[in-house]
């Protein structure tokens, strides 16, 4: 396996520690029982949120009041093993580089096996939600994202 942004894979997998649990739905399977492809991003999703839950974040950005919101710019998977319905899967989550209004945000899904399914990466930008253009990071959020 040799996704563009992991140069080394044992000491990337080592990075993670936060994750959240899934198990695949049938209603997430094709017609040959495997997980369709586009459910991957839904499950980067939940585990995205609840990282930044885990880290303090999502209240600020759900706060009707706040000037900035999350928004993904973009959002890959590599697909390493097959995987079907009903099975557990760890999706684990790291922030992997901080930028002046964004974050590269890294995944690794595992099954029951510890065996790596799929990873991805993508990038979530804070905007202001008037102009649609990106804000910076407060300090604040930046001493939370560099622990």
């Amino acid at each position: 396996m040799k996704a563009s942004y992991i140069e080394d894979i044992k000491s990337w997998e080592q990075e993670f520690s936060f994750y959240s649990e899934v198990s695949v739905r049938f209603s997430e399977t094709d017609m040959f029982g495997h997980l369709n492809n586009t459910v991957t991003f839904a499950y980067f999703e939940y585990a995205r949120i609840e990282f930044l839950k885990h880290i303090k974040l999502m209240s600020d950005w759900l706060n009707p009041n706040t000037e900035t919101i999350p928004v993904v710019a973009d959002l890959q998977c590599d697909y390493l093993r097959q995987v079907f319905f009903d099975e557990k899967l760890r999706i684990y989550v790291k922030i992997n580089s901080v930028g002046s209004s964004s974050i590269d945000i890294h995944y690794m899904a595992k099954n029951v096996k510890e065996e790596i399914v799929f990873t991805g990466r993508g990038t979530m930008v804070q905007i202001d939600k008037k102009t649609g253009r990106g804000s910076k990071w407060s300090e604040e959020k930046l001493k939370v994202f560099n622990k």
